[in-house]
């Protein structure tokens, strides 16, 4: 009689199958790297098109593989410095999410550690290695989704509501790669966007990508897609008697034709 023996590993009391155990998964650090546009005042994000497989040719979200000395958000923060050259503080960053998805990538299981950054200025962009382009792409939405457009192509979140869902319905490499982003960073976008939402009455970190001070229009123009409401449908006084905790008041711009000068402000929550 041969007797087949089953590798058991005891972790915390409890007896594991070894051939269930994922030991060594890629991990990846998706990055959304938003700017705002100041000839335009329109939020933007970047994306990159891919010029390797898995999903050579699609547009996607900047990503880049964790070192094995790094934590997620250094490796966020080399991801701007390599890719755009801007040398950031963790101020300018914070973790999403984690995705983790088997369907989320062909082949080898790839985690994903998702991060924001929000860029002071919006510098020209130059596509790096793994990339044959880069773009700015200006935000907008729809009533189910948000929407990120350039003078060639138009992306939308997933309109999907559930998480189990999407990934039941992903279309992986299959789907067109002039309506779809790379892997699942459709869903990515949807929890981002949602997520800055969610904080824009108590920590808007978003509003980073104005500078160190802002007025309030700007603010609102910010505000603007993520509440998928026009700039002046957000009544100003009430934005200000809403925020007036979260805006430290600096003082007033400087005036370079007739009218009174805007006032300034800062997020309150960050150091001086």
């Amino acid at each position: 009689m041969i007797l087949l023996v089953t590798l058991i590993i005891k972790a915390g009391g409890i007896p594991l199958d070894s051939q269930n155990i994922l030991e060594r998964p890629f991990i990846t650090i998706t990055n959304l790297i938003w700017s705002f546009d100041h000839a335009t005042n329109r939020v933007n994000i970047l994306l990159v098109k891919r010029d390797n497989d898995p999903y050579n040719n699609y547009w996607a979200l900047p990503e880049t593989f964790m070192r094995s000395q790094e934590s997620a958000e250094e490796t966020a923060l080399r991801l701007v410095r390599e890719k755009i050259g801007m040398d950031l503080s963790g101020s300018h960053t914070e973790q999403l999410a984690t995705f983790t998805n088997p369907l989320r990538t062909p082949g080898d299981r790839a985690l994903s550690l998702g991060y924001m950054t929000f860029l002071p200025d919006k510098p020209q962009l130059k596509a790096g290695y793994g990339a044959s382009d880069a773009r700015w792409f200006t935000m907008g939405y729809t009533d189910k989704t948000y929407t990120f457009s350039d003078s060639d192509h138009i992306f939308q979140s997933t309109d999907c509501p559930v998480q189990r869902t999407y990934y039941a319905e992903f279309g992986g490499t299959n789907a067109d790669p002039d309506k779809h982003l790379a892997f699942d960073h459709q869903w990515i976008l949807k929890v981002a966007c949602e997520r800055i939402r969610n904080k824009l009455d108590y920590q808007p970190n978003i509003l980073l990508i104005l500078g160190r001070q802002f007025t309030l229009k700007d603010a609102r123009r910010v505000y603007s897609p993520f509440l998928k409401l026009r700039v002046d449908q957000i009544d100003n006084s009430n934005f200000k008697k809403s925020h007036q905790d979260l805006f430290t008041d600096i003082g007033s711009s400087e005036v370079n034709g007739p009218g009174r000068p805007a006032r300034l402000y800062k997020l309150a929550h960050l150091r001086a």
